[in-house]
């Protein structure tokens, strides 16, 4: 049997639905602090826009005070940025830990919210962003 690589329906966006116990404190950070738009809010939901996409924060997470391990919650919300370093520099002035990286495939800048979940912003001089 031959697969076809044509999907079987057109997706129109993209969006993440991120479940949180620190409802409130996650909506601050991902609203005021990283400074993500409303999109709309709804009880106990509030959608932003997330690039050419959104991210839907809603009740029914599990938080930790710590980063949760990958083998708990293995999504990272990435954020690509013209120039981590300023972006980190931005994040710092505002109370956000940012933990700096390097490798050969580019640069990132390591944090987290207040549920825990990993984030990153990631330098977008990738072939892809070109």
């Amino acid at each position: 049997m031959e697969t076809k690589n044509e999907p079987p329906f057109q997706v129109k966006t993209f969006g993440i639905i991120l479940g949180t116990e620190r409802f409130e404190e996650c909506v601050h950070f991902y609203r005021d602090t990283l400074g993500l738009p409303v999109w709309f809010e709804k009880e106990r939901l509030v959608c932003l826009r997330y690039g050419d996409g959104y991210l839907m924060v809603e009740t029914g997470g599990v938080a930790r005070n710590h980063r949760k391990p990958n083998k708990e919650n293995p999504t990272t919300l990435r954020l690509n940025v013209e120039d981590v370093e300023s972006a980190a520099a931005a994040l710092r002035e505002r109370g956000v830990e940012v933990e700096i990286k390097s490798f050969s495939w580019g640069t990132v800048g390591i944090f987290m919210d207040p549920d825990g979940n990993a984030c990153e912003l990631k330098n977008a001089d990738d072939p892809y962003f070109a």
